[in-house]
């Protein structure tokens, strides 16, 4: 496949480095991008989902940091994992259709077309989170089990789905328009700026200095696009913690919020540093393992 990944230089053998890391043990063709990006997601959600526990609950109720774990301790640590199952079948897939995807569509316009490179870059990119957006269902399950109003409603992901199935599909995808708008202009700013910000790094010349480069090329990345995007997934939490009633726009959602918050930006932006310390975790954690599979498979 005539890919971003496949072009890239090859990485040397360092002195430092381990012979089964920087040679492939098997060929598993064009699947191996999506197979990497699943179990890059699955090792950072498992590390970093009680961050994202307490960062949802800043972005859904406007708290300090402390209060938010203090809540988390309240409900007592056999709900500190309550609700993790839809972001580990949901954030793996789509990590999963992130890169992958976005390889095959690159392939795809390659061949289809004499555009420039940033231009399939940034077409395949935002055909690729647009295509995320079907696992919807997912993050609105997630919304609903972490949010505490809720813990007494829905026993588990399976039950929360039965009980959204009663008010129709529609329900399944209340949060759509944010996540439209946050996959497709994020993931083409991820895969625009990943290479340049890499090569503006120093020169690896060990192994482990190259998978630290990855990391801290993914963790910037992640941070800056976490900011970025930060008052958008406030107002997705706050629609997907609603269970049936009236679909509001976008517009309605945030000025209500803004208003609650006093219209500050400050209030609005409660938790954004811890989101930005959690995605420098993930985000490094998913680019440098997705690069090391890519090295192994």
């Amino acid at each position: 496949m005539d890919t971003e990944a496949q072009n890239r230089p090859k990485d040397l053998v360092l002195p430092s480095s381990t012979p089964e890391l920087t040679e492939p043990i098997s060929y598993v063709g064009p699947a191996k991008y999506y197979l990497c990006g699943y179990f890059a997601a699955f090792s950072n959600i498992a590390i970093t989902f009680p961050i994202q526990k307490v960062l949802f609950r800043q972005q859904l109720y406007g708290l300090t940091t402390v209060n938010a774990i203090r809540q988390l301790k309240q409900d007592g640590f056999r709900n500190l994992y309550r609700g993790i199952l839809p972001p580990l079948l949901q954030k793996t897939t789509t990590v999963a259709l992130m890169f992958g995807l976005y390889e095959d569509f690159s392939c795809l316009l390659k061949k289809t077309n004499n555009a420039p490179e940033l231009f399939n870059q940034s077409v395949s990119a935002v055909l690729a989170g647009t295509t995320e957006a079907v696992l919807t269902p997912f993050e609105r399950v997630q919304a609903l089990l972490q949010d505490r109003r809720h813990h007494n409603r829905f026993k588990n992901t399976f039950h929360a789905f039965k009980v959204l199935r009663a008010y129709g599909i529609k329900e399944y995808y209340r949060g759509l328009v944010p996540i439209l708008l946050r996959n497709g202009p994020s993931n083409a700013l991820f895969f625009a700026l990943r290479g340049p910000i890499k090569q503006s790094l120093p020169e690896a010349t060990t192994y482990s200095m190259n998978v630290l480069n990855d990391f801290i090329c993914g963790g910037f990345l992640g941070s800056l696009l976490g900011i970025i995007f930060y008052p958008i997934n406030v107002v997705k939490a706050r629609m997907q913690s609603q269970v049936g009633g009236e679909f509001q726009s976008f517009a309605k959602v945030f000025m209500k919020i803004w208003t609650e918050r006093d219209g500050k930006v400050s209030h609005l932006m409660r938790g954004v540093h811890l989101n930005y310390h959690r995605s420098i975790l993930s985000w490094g954690i998913i680019n440098a393992t997705y690069e090391i599979l890519l090295k192994v498979l």
